[in-house]
Parts: structure tokens; C-alpha cells; sequence
């Protein structure tokens, strides 16, 4: 895993804790306001996430007006 951004490992702990917790789907702009981020700011960092990260599978899952992430613990 390469060396990630304090705003990335933020994203991360928030996802492992709620996902730890039985939530599985989220929201860009949800994981920001619990953090402090911008949606668009969040939403551009999910995808590079999962590539760099081996605990951790974040998968784009729908789209409505938002684009819905599913994510698991490896």
C-alpha cells in the first residue's frame, strides 16, 4: 500500500468502523459530513481507495442522484 493523505486515512476509518458496525452502503456526501470533506472530495479519493488498499473493498454500486458505494472488510 502506498503512503496515504491524512484526509484519505480518515475516509478509511470511518468506512472500517462503520462497516464493522453492519453498514455496508454509503454515500459520498454522508461519509463527508461525518468527516469534514467535501461529497465531491470523498467521492473522487473512493475509487483510488480501493486500489490501494488490501483490507478494504469499495465498490461503485448504483447510481440514482448519487452514486451509492458498497463496501466490505477483506
Amino acid at each position: 500500500m502506498s503512503e496515504l493523505g491524512e484526509e484519505d486515512r480518515e475516509i478509511l476509518d470511518y468506512l472500517r468502523d462503520s462497516v464493522s458496525r453492519g453498514q455496508s452502503y454509503f454515500r459520498a456526501k454522508n461519509i463527508a459530513e461525518q468527516i469534514g470533506l467535501s461529497s465531491k472530495q470523498v467521492g473522487a479519493r473512493l475509487p483510488k481507495l480501493d486500489e490501494e488498499t488490501d483490507d478494504v473493498d469499495i465498490e461503485k454500486w448504483g447510481r440514482a442522484r448519487s452514486t451509492t458505494w458498497r463496501v466490505t472488510l477483506s
